[in-house]
Order: C-alpha cells, then structure tokens, then sequence
C-alpha cells in the first residue's frame, strides 16, 4: 500500500569515480520522500553549460532551471519515470530524484555530468578556441544514457525552425506525457512512452505544428524503440549507424542523438542551415562554409570535433545574418 513502509532518503558521497548505489527499489512504487546522492567532480564543472544541451526552448516541459540554480530534468528510464533535481553545494554536486527511476538517475549522475569526459584531452589549434577553453573550465559533454529522448526532439526539429520544433515538443510531450514525480516545477511532465507516441492521432501531430514526414519518422523510430535504446551502450558511430537504419533518420539526426546519449565527443553535425557558416566564420572568416569546408577546418580537431564545435557556438562569434530566418512552415497547406 503507497506510503505505508516508505523507506527513508538514502545519501551516498563519493569522490571522483563511481560507487555503487544502494539495490534500487520496486519500479512499480514511487518513493514519497526522495533518493539523494551527492558527488565530488573532480575538476570545474558549470551545471549550466553541461546540462544546457537538454533544454528544448524556455518552455522545455522536460528541463526546468529555479531561481535557486537548482536544473530539472525528467526521465523515462528503463525502470519508469523519474524526475531529478541537480544542484550545487561548494565544490559538492547533490542530486535528488523521484519516482520509479530515482535509482537509475542517480546511479548516472556522475556520467549525466560529464564525468567520463576529460576536456584536459582537448588540444586548441586556434586562439579563438584556447581563449574560449581557459574561459570556461566547467564545459564537460554530458552522458544521459538515453536514446529515444534525445532522438524524437531532434526528429521534430528537421528541416523546421528552432522555434516550430520547440512548440511541437512541448505541446505534444504536456498532451500526451505524464506527470512528472515528486515536487517538481509546475507543468513539467515525462515524454510520452513509446506506445503513447505510436497512438497519437494524425490530427494532434497536425495540432502540433508536425507535418506527415517527421511525424512518421517518430513512429518508425518508436516502433523499434527497444532495439534503438540498445545502441546506448555501443561506440557512437556504431550507434548512429544503427539509429540511420530508420527510414528518416539521417546523418543530422544521428549525430544530435550521440551528442547527448554518448557524450560523443567526436561527432558533427553535417546538413545544418547555419553551422558551416559559423564554424568557417570563426576558424577562417569564411562565412559560405559548406560541410565539406567545415569538416576540412575541423580536422586538426579530430576525436575532438563535437567539443570544438561547442566552444565556437559558446565563444559568440557568429556571423551576422545575411538573409531571412528560414520561415515559419504552415502544414495546413500542404
């Protein structure tokens, strides 16, 4: 019965590598108070600039940050669906989490916060990317160990602008998701399980803002979402590969997953509007990059591409827009 034998919090403090979380516990019952663990990093670690990647818009039902600097996030882990509440304490990250995945969030929250990245491995060829690097020592790759949460956004967010691919998240994941356990913000909610996606009917993709082609993708993508999440635990290229075996995932789409599932420190980005332009504008003033320019300019960077990437789209120096934002799609017409 819920709450009658309600174990109390647990707390684990580890410093630097991995310790062993306490046996998890039911799945099928939601911790009234919640698991806590806390970590020592053993470097500069910038939760905002680590768990940044996560956040889908302002409106992110997923992702929530407080006025305490506190991050939210919601999961829907192998074990069911957990919220987790990150924050800092000194040099002490302290993690708390509810519901079903509480243990599974927490046992992952060093590699959630980068701890399996080493930016020390990060060699800048240019005085642009050391200058940003030595700016901010506290830029690690995250690890979320999830496939399906990282894909589906990035799916809505083909050949669309940031702002359409944003509202259909969050529209879609409020609709059609759960609540989120435990105290969390307002409005926050776990994304939808497979089964929920693949009963989505057309018209609320189409309330959504998501045209026939990404909608369908989706439901290819959760029809296989077993074999896909697989691919969280073999080497990034192996898993996009496994990822583009899905009619309507492409190089795009694989590499935005592996950025965030793996921490895939290697991986770019090719087919974007704008981000040949900014990376051939900040390396060699060259604001007609294509991909095969950008990948030639990011070659000194090899093993390391995704993480020079991210300093140039931290550093600011961006071109200035030339021609209008790619415009606002309107399915009703199609």
């Amino acid at each position: 019965m819920a709450g009658r034998f309600a174990p109390r919090p647990t707390r684990t403090t580890v410093r630097g590598g991995h310790v062993a979380m306490p046996s998890p516990r039911d799945p099928r019952s939601a911790p009234a108070s919640p698991r806590t663990r806390t970590w020592v990093p053993d470097g500069p670690l910038d939760l905002g600039l680590v768990l940044g990647p996560l956040r889908r818009g302002t409106g992110d039902p997923t992702f929530r940050t407080t006025p305490d600097g506190a991050a939210w996030r919601t999961s829907l882990t192998p074990v069911g669906p957990g919220t987790l509440r990150v924050s800092r304490h000194d040099d002490t990250i302290r993690g708390q989490a509810w519901g079903p995945g509480a243990d599974w969030l927490l046992d992952r929250l060093p590699e959630l916060l980068g701890a399996a990245d080493d930016p020390s491995a990060f060699v800048p060829r240019h005085r642009l990317l050391a200058f940003t690097h030595h700016r901010l020592p506290g830029l690690r790759l995250l690890r979320t160990g999830l496939v399906l949460e990282s894909l589906i956004p990035s799916i809505l967010e083909q050949k669309v602008t940031t702002g359409e691919a944003y509202r259909a998240w969050r529209l879609l994941v409020r609709r059609f998701g759960e609540p989120a356990p435990g105290p969390a913000p307002e409005r926050m909610a776990v994304m939808p399980a497979p089964r929920a996606w693949a009963l989505i009917p057309s018209w609320e993709w189409h309330r959504a803002g998501v045209d026939d082609k990404r909608a369908s993708t989706v439901l290819r993508a959760v029809r296989v979402a077993a074999r896909l999440e697989e691919a969280a635990q073999m080497p990034p290229e192996e898993a996009r590969a496994r990822l583009e075996l899905v009619p309507g995932i492409g190089p795009w789409t694989s590499a935005e997953t592996v950025q965030r599932s793996h921490g895939a420190v290697d991986s770019v980005t090719v087919g974007d509007l704008h981000l040949p332009g900014i990376v051939g504008w900040a390396l060699a003033g060259d604001r007609d990059a294509d991909d095969s320019v950008m990948l030639s300019l990011l070659e000194p960077y090899a093993g390391q591409r995704h993480r020079a990437v991210r300093l140039i789209l931290l550093s600011g120096r961006t071109p200035a827009r030339r021609a209008p934002r790619m415009p606002h799609g309107d399915i009703a017409s199609l």
